[in-house]
């Protein structure tokens, strides 16, 4: 498997699982993919975060937040491995409860990543509603 296709396969499993779970109330998925070497940043559709700290307590509240995730799926637009970085860029289609209210959305997102310690760890995420 080149390295692509290994990143990819990570992206459609790992990645997804840790996000759906998230969306269902569970950040103890994603907190694992994130990495633990600064710098490590969030400009978030809601709340922007700066190192490990402010990242922990954006996941926190997001847990918090989230519930009953009834559907989830990455619409991959783009790509890229480059040695020990790589990409995402695309849509992330959601259906869940915020605060106990069924809410669904799209969301761009964007995010870097870094090989450490032999697998891949979400080092930046950006993303926003998307508004028609």
């Amino acid at each position: 498997m080149t390295d692509a296709e290994d990143f990819l396969a990570w992206v459609k499993s790992a990645l997804y699982e840790a996000e759906r779970a998230l969306h269902d109330g569970d950040a103890t998925p994603r907190r694992a993919l994130w990495s633990r070497n600064e710098p490590v940043s969030i400009l978030g559709a809601w709340r922007n975060a700066y190192g490990r700290e402010e990242i922990e307590e954006a996941f926190a509240a997001l847990e918090k937040a989230f519930s009953n995730c009834t559907s989830y799926s990455f619409e991959l637009q783009a790509y890229d491995v480059a040695g020990a970085m790589a990409y995402t860029a695309g849509l992330e289609h959601v259906s869940t409860s915020v605060d106990g209210q069924p809410r669904s959305y799209t969301l761009r997102a964007t995010q870097v990543y870094r090989r450490e310690d032999g697998g891949w760890k979400v080092a930046h995420r950006h993303a926003d509603t998307v508004t028609e």
